[in-house]
């Protein structure tokens, strides 16, 4: 393929003894990390302990503690990556200029602040950090990938590459076995021939997913990939739902979020349900002859879900449920609810919620609720439609007594936050599709688009912007696939997952916002798909936990 007006390249592109350069900066990374868990620790403890209002009052620092300890797992898990692939012989020069331009970006930001979104920078000052303690970043190896790792040639001859490679699915080796990539093959052809030509339509006419392509992601056994086998499912690992969810969301975010619902009321059975409620509800979870929707968060709660204030009350054998939901996704054609309500006369707080398994009866798009006791309606949305949300009203509706959660009340926020792990890996895997959507309609419109005689793609600052969201892709890819695997290993990974679903859904607004202005104008036009991928990308820094949530969570771990 030709390559029309590539700037002349002034430095070899890929440093010499990269691996050796980019695994030396690591341990001054880490020391900058110590040195600032110690500050803010410092500044947040009361006796030893966290205090809740110095974490409030200091919130600025306390999140960039978050974003700082996310770089540096970032890179780790970068240097791993990099490490695996040259034992097998697979570390090409592809793979090569994504190492050190990563590196070289993250150790400048980690240096000179990193962006916590478009309009908050987090500098080392600002978490008390003084210019001796970030001296420990002025290393010769950090000087050497902060200097000349993410340069202009660098970004260029990176590009240069995924131009020749288009059809490489990831646009360089991702270091997961054959195995895996197998499925991701399936789910990718799945994606371009069932959900790519029509996701905009959906889109535009703010449609439900067919039944169609539900049914066929159910003979392909999407929403019975982790189920254990002996409950129907395929007992596979969670880094197979990584790759399903990133190549469906890849298509259509819509498509790729079907799993997750799936998958959030399989694990709240699994580990939360007697033996009766999983034999009897994982093999129709699994099939997808039942299809879930959560029910948990409220109108004036948002992420303070102990707060909640639904209510469940005994009525004889069973529970009548009355209270108001919102943003409830994919709630009309569902056939059971994961409902979080109050059942604990004179509490407050989280100790008085449990979960419910509320069985409904599927509606449609004119009608969505058909019950007794249960209405509601849809909430129009810029993106992220293709499921729909709606607000849920529960008037006296009943629920069977065996369909308490475990049998047992009060326990229903524990069962709740076991299945945050999973569904954060989720999110951060449909961020990283969402991602790779933005690069693919982005590279595609920068090669076919001329301007002044020559494709856009020829100028350097169009290139950079697709080069830097390979980049960014792949780094959010592999500190996900880590903590799919940290669960995979039954390892606690919350700070992991949390982490990155935090890098994700930036890399994902990120990559939608470039790709959108390599369209210029023709971006903002609704025919574009650009302008539907925006859209989508935008929601993945809110649900799961806003990245402000997100970021408390992380810097509440880290400090212990």
């Amino acid at each position: 393929m030709p390559h029309d007006g590539n700037v002349a390249m002034t430095e070899t592109p890929v440093i010499s003894d990269l691996l050796a350069q980019t695994k030396a900066s690591l341990k001054p990374a880490d020391a900058l990390l110590t040195r600032a868990r110690e500050c803010v620790g410092e500044a947040l403890r009361v006796d030893g302990k966290v205090s809740a209002s110095r974490l409030e009052a200091e919130q600025t620092a306390a999140h960039g503690l978050a974003w700082i300890a996310t770089y540096v797992e970032a890179l780790r898990q970068m240097q791993g990556w990099a490490e695996k692939l040259d034992a097998e012989g697979k570390f090409g020069e592809l793979e090569q200029l994504i190492h050190q331009i990563a590196f070289g970006e993250y150790l400048c930001q980690l240096q000179g602040g990193i962006p916590m979104s478009q309009g908050e920078i987090i500098r080392p000052q600002d978490l008390g950090l003084s210019q001796d303690d970030q001296q420990v970043l002025m290393t010769p190896a950090v000087v050497t990938l902060t200097r000349s790792g993410n340069s202009q040639a660098a970004r260029m001859r990176l590009v240069e590459f995924i131009r020749e490679r288009t059809a490489d699915i990831t646009y360089g080796a991702t270091g997961l076995d054959d195995e895996l990539e197998m499925i991701r093959e399936q789910f990718r052809r799945f994606a371009r021939e069932k959900v790519e030509p029509f996701a905009h339509d959906w889109h535009l006419n703010d449609e439900l997913i067919p039944m169609e392509v539900i049914e066929e992601l159910a003979e392909m056994g999407v929403f019975g990939l982790t189920i254990p086998e002996e409950f129907g499912g395929f007992g596979l690992s969670k880094a197979s739902m990584v790759v399903v969810s990133e190549e469906l969301s890849r298509g259509y975010i819509g498509v790729g979020s079907l799993g997750t619902r799936s998958e959030i009321a399989a694990e709240l059975i699994i580990c939360g349900g007697t033996d009766a409620q999983k034999t009897q509800w994982l093999p129709s979870l699994a099939s997808g002859e039942v299809l879930p929707t959560a029910v948990f968060t409220e109108p004036n709660t948002g992420s303070d879900l102990g707060s909640l204030r639904t209510k469940a009350t005994k009525d004889g054998e069973d529970w009548v449920i009355s209270g108001n939901k919102t943003w409830i996704t994919h709630a009309a054609r569902t056939h059971v609810m994961t409902v979080l309500a109050r059942s604990v006369a004179d509490t407050d707080d989280y100790r008085g919620l449990s979960m419910f398994l509320a069985e409904k009866t599927p509606g449609t798009d004119a009608q969505p609720f058909v019950d007794e006791g249960l209405s509601g309606g849809e909430i129009e949305v810029l993106g992220y439609r293709g499921m729909k949300e709606y607000t849920v009203n529960f008037d006296d509706f009943r629920v069977k007594g065996e369909n308490l959660l475990g049998g047992k009340e009060g326990q229903g926020f524990k069962q709740l936050m076991q299945t945050f792990e999973s569904a954060r890996i989720q999110t951060a895997a449909r961020a990283i599709g969402v991602a790779q959507s933005a690069l693919d309609v982005g590279l595609q419109y920068a090669q076919d688009r001329k301007q002044f005689g020559k494709p856009l793609i020829s100028f350097p600052r169009v290139a950079s912007k697709l080069a830097m969201m390979a980049v960014e892709i792949m780094v959010a890819r592999q500190l996900t696939y880590f903590s799919a695997r940290e669960k995979d290993e039954d390892r606690r990974c919350d700070l992991e997952a949390g982490m990155a679903k935090l890098l994700g859904a930036r890399v994902a607004w990120a990559a939608a916002d470039n790709a959108l202005q390599i369209h210029g104008g023709n971006g903002f036009a609704l025919e574009y798909g650009i302008s539907r991928i925006l859209c989508d990308a935008r929601i993945l820094n809110i649900f799961e936990g806003a990245a402000e949530i997100q970021a408390q969570v992380i810097a509440r771990r880290l400090l212990g």
